[in-house]
């Protein structure tokens, strides 16, 4: 989604697929386009990519090297601008990540890796995956929706609509939202027993969830989360809004964890910070 890695459970990957290859391909096919390629091009391509698969599990850099004298100029052309010779291959469903070979990634075909799985249609694949997510970012719009997907509006208000009688419309805030109707009542009366402290990882999804972040952090603190080139901060999360950042570094054999409050906190609450910090050594195998 996005064109950025997620990792989804294998019985949800032909659904993902449906419900989001059309607007991938038809983005991929026009970034192709710009070098000359055409579908033909493009199919040739997946052609390829399957053959040498069928000989087993293989890295990216094994796939290009010899995908490179089997295709035109054109699509080499493109590959050298965008260096994942699978992409296209991978938003079909034709392909997807294998087991590791040391530090590298492998690609496999999905016809040999994954188990065979009743296909459902674009437009119900599409629901099941709105519904997934209002489940969990809820309340969010159609925007929300759209950004957290990778499916343009367009595509995305015709599904929208369809779900009208199983939603709610709520106010956050003075923002009009939507909830699943059969969450209304337990989010409406929901309250936090006790304080909530989490140390998320960089790229968490809960910071991902919707467009505008004004209910997770200030404006003014939004770069040192949502960095540069799409990197997002490892963050310190109280009940819900950021209120720090931390990272990992080496010391000697062991590591070393740096946190940066973005405001003064209570002892009480420093405390539980530190010791929330020290439980990664378990996690992490490491002091």
């Amino acid at each position: 989604m996005r064109q950025t890695l997620h990792v989804l459970p294998a019985a949800e990957f032909y659904t993902y697929i449906a419900a989001l290859k059309r607007s991938r391909v038809e983005a991929i096919l026009r970034g192709m386009s710009r070098f000359g390629a055409t579908r033909k091009d493009a199919d040739r391509l997946n052609e390829v990519v399957l053959d040498l698969l069928s000989e087993g599990p293989k890295t990216q850099k094994e796939l290009s090297n010899k995908i490179r004298p089997k295709v035109s100029k054109q699509t080499n052309a493109w590959m050298d601008r965008f260096w994942s010779p699978v992409r296209l291959a991978m938003v079909e469903g034709l392909v997807c990540y294998g087991p590791d070979r040391g530090k590298d990634s492998t690609v496999v075909r999905t016809d040999r890796w994954l188990k065979r799985q009743k296909r459902v249609s674009e437009f119900e694949s599409q629901r099941f995956l709105l519904r997934r997510y209002l489940s969990a970012y809820g309340p969010a719009s159609a925007g929300d929706f759209s950004r957290w997907s990778g499916m343009s509006m367009k595509e995305t208000a015709p599904v929208w609509n369809s779900m009208a009688e199983g939603l709610s419309e709520v106010s956050v805030e003075g923002r009009k939202s939507s909830v699943l109707r059969e969450d209304y009542d337990s989010l409406a009366s929901a309250k936090l027993r006790e304080t909530v402290l989490r140390l998320l990882p960089g790229f968490d999804p809960y910071l991902l969830g919707h467009v505008e972040k004004g209910h997770l952090i200030a404006d003014s603190l939004y770069k040192r989360v949502y960095r540069n080139q799409g990197w997002i901060s490892a963050v310190v999360l109280l009940d819900g809004r950021v209120i720090g950042i931390w990272s990992i570094g080496k010391k000697g054999k062991s590591l070393s964890i740096d946190v940066e409050l973005f405001e003064k906190v209570s002892k009480s609450l420093s405390s539980r910070i530190d010791k929330t910090a020290a439980n990664l050594s378990t996690l992490l195998a490491t002091e």
